[in-house]
């Protein structure tokens, strides 16, 4: 006989998706943490990761190749198909709250069809949930379309109303509840009561906060001390803050600072294990296939049986000069027939750190001493070049070089600063001799006239808004975009159509696109107060995720400091 006591209930998604409600509606963040941190304290050990990912509004940990590539186009016809009302009930529960997994809420509460999944089969858990995404992820091939809707259809079949909401949330990666990565690394250190720092540490290590939960829980706090670099499992990467120019620079680090060629090209982070070779792209994602003939020099020069080292890849012409960022993606987007692309668009690679070197991590060693392990190790594969200087004439003639190489500026990095994962500091800095362009995410779009007339071809460019995690439109541009890029984002962005109203699309925030600009004005205009004037679409960012889209808070910090600088001549010429 089975003791009643030692049976293990799972935990239903049910509980999951409440707790998610209750986090849209709280905006004190230390009430939100404490829910969270009881709620990973009430999970067994192989409920952690699959909750905090989801919570977070992914299907899987950061690092994981896995993807359900689900277009909302797919997801809205089986919502429609599952609930059988008409879709204007949608679109007015859209309108008015401006968010797809509300929206299908009030659908599923609007279905007059008893759905007998929901009456009688047994409530979903956060494990079946996640085997579901497993299984969407893995359909590919012949059928595969199919295969996979009838996977989500029978998922949401399964789903009341408020857990339709949450699975349409985390199936298009659109949480929007407020509660970011940061927050959940307060809500594990509360839960198992452990300093921040070690939480923040362990989730750069592993790649993955919910992974560090996960572990936390499994094996306890000594399992932190064992935790180091995995060969294949990518690492968040280092990034830098702006800095108006290379004085700002050198003062912020005190003297003598290395300044390096800042290069138009995508950031890799290449993994190394004997002849196995993987490149991982900024987003974390394996691109080995698009870049074969990276893979194949890191093999052959880097000499290291293990090791994890950063780069830039750049596309470049017939004479070895850097060509247009455009290029590159193309590179990235091919997986299949690579030999064509990659004679017409020919890659090199240069590097510039290394984090890991035959079982031992190097991040806590100073920049100047892994610069020097890197070039030992490198095996004739360029390094981003680079001068160490505190002389701000010398750093401005570097920076011009670097200008007129075709490169877009220089990153200048302290000389004893360790790689800190995932971490957006002073220790690396920016600087471009142009007014700094935005990363924007395409939001709506409008069909154009005469020529245009069939294309998606003026864009609503917005913002993130890092309290609400709203995205909040700051302008609107044709400008910038080849016709076969107009034609190739009007494909996509029908893809990502939420609704129609005359001529104009409104779309999920998924495209992310570079933005130049004149100036930042205020403006009534829009809900947040702010437009760009002149703004054009500079490239198109395939290599970024909405995440990492500037925000409302970077948009009003530029507008200050050129409202000082413009303040700062009016005085001068009044004088």
């Amino acid at each position: 006989m089975v003791d009643s006591k030692c049976v293990v209930m799972p935990t239903l998604f049910k509980a999951l998706a409440e707790l998610c409600e209750r986090l849209e509606g709280i905006s004190r963040r230390v009430i939100s943490v404490n829910l969270v941190a009881d709620f990973l304290n009430s999970l067994e050990s192989d409920e952690v990761e699959p909750a905090v990912s989801m919570i977070l509004g992914r299907p899987f940990t950061k690092w994981s190749q896995q993807t359900l590539d689900v277009s909302w186009a797919t997801l809205r016809e089986i919502i429609r198909r599952i609930t059988r009302v008409e879709w204007k009930v949608f679109l007015e529960a859209f309108n008015k709250t401006g968010d797809l997994g509300s929206a299908a809420k009030v659908v599923f509460e609007s279905c007059k069809v008893k759905r007998q999944a929901v009456l009688f089969d047994k409530p979903l858990t956060i494990l079946e949930v996640r085997r579901s995404f497993e299984a969407i992820a893995e359909t590919f091939g012949y059928g595969s379309k199919e295969k996979k809707e009838r996977l989500i259809e029978a998922l949401l079949s399964l789903a009341s109303p408020l857990e339709a909401k949450y699975l349409v949330k985390i199936l298009i990666g659109e949480m929007r509840t407020g509660f970011n990565e940061g927050l959940m690394e307060q809500a594990v250190s509360r839960a198992f009561q452990l300093p921040l720092e070690t939480v923040k540490k362990a989730g750069m290590m592993l790649g993955d906060i919910g992974t560090a939960a996960a572990l936390i829980k499994t094996e306890g706090v000594g399992a932190l001390s064992k935790i180091g670099f995995q060969v294949f499992r990518p690492v968040k990467l280092m990034l830098a803050q702006m800095a108006n120019d290379v004085a700002e620079a050198i003062k912020e680090h005190g003297g003598q600072t290395a300044f390096e060629h800042k290069l138009d090209g995508a950031r890799v982070q290449i993994h190394k294990l004997g002849d196995n070779v993987r490149i991982f792209s900024r987003r974390l994602t394996d691109v080995t296939k698009s870049l074969p003939e990276i893979a194949d020099i890191v093999k052959e020069k880097v000499k290291a049986h293990e090791a994890i080292i950063e780069g830039e890849v750049i596309a470049i012409d017939g004479e070895g000069h850097p060509i247009p960022f455009q290029h590159l993606m193309r590179r990235f987007k091919r997986v299949h027939e690579i030999e064509d692309i990659a004679e017409a668009i020919p890659v090199r690679l240069y590097l510039f750190d290394i984090l890991y070197l035959n079982g031992e991590s190097l991040i806590s060693l100073p920049y100047i001493q892994r610069r020097q392990i890197l070039a030992e190790n490198a095996g004739g594969i360029p390094l981003t070049k680079h001068v160490i200087t505190d002389s701000v004439n010398e750093a401005e003639r570097f920076l011009k070089e670097a200008i007129n190489c075709g490169n877009e500026g220089l990153i200048a990095k302290r000389l004893y600063s360790e790689y800190t994962p995932g971490i957006r500091g002073k220790h690396w800095l920016k600087i471009k001799p142009i007014l700094e362009p935005l990363d924007l995410v395409i939001v709506a779009a409008e069909y154009g006239y005469g020529r245009r007339r069939e294309w998606l071809s003026d864009y609503y460019l917005a913002v993130r808004d890092t309290k609400t995690g709203e995205f909040l439109v700051v302008g609107k541009t044709f400008k910038g975009l080849t016709d076969s890029e107009i034609i190739e984002m009007t494909k996509r962005l029908k893809e990502l159509a939420i609704k129609e109203e005359y001529r104009k699309v409104y779309v999920t925030p998924k495209i992310v696109v570079e933005v130049a600009y004149n100036e930042i004005q205020k403006s009534p205009k829009y809900r947040c107060g702010m437009a760009l004037r002149f703004a054009r679409i500079t490239r198109i960012r395939d290599d970024k995720t909405p995440e990492e889209a500037d925000t409302i808070q970077r948009v009003r910090e530029i507008y200050q400091k050129q409202f000082l600088k413009k303040g700062n001549i009016r005085v001068q010429n009044s004088i």
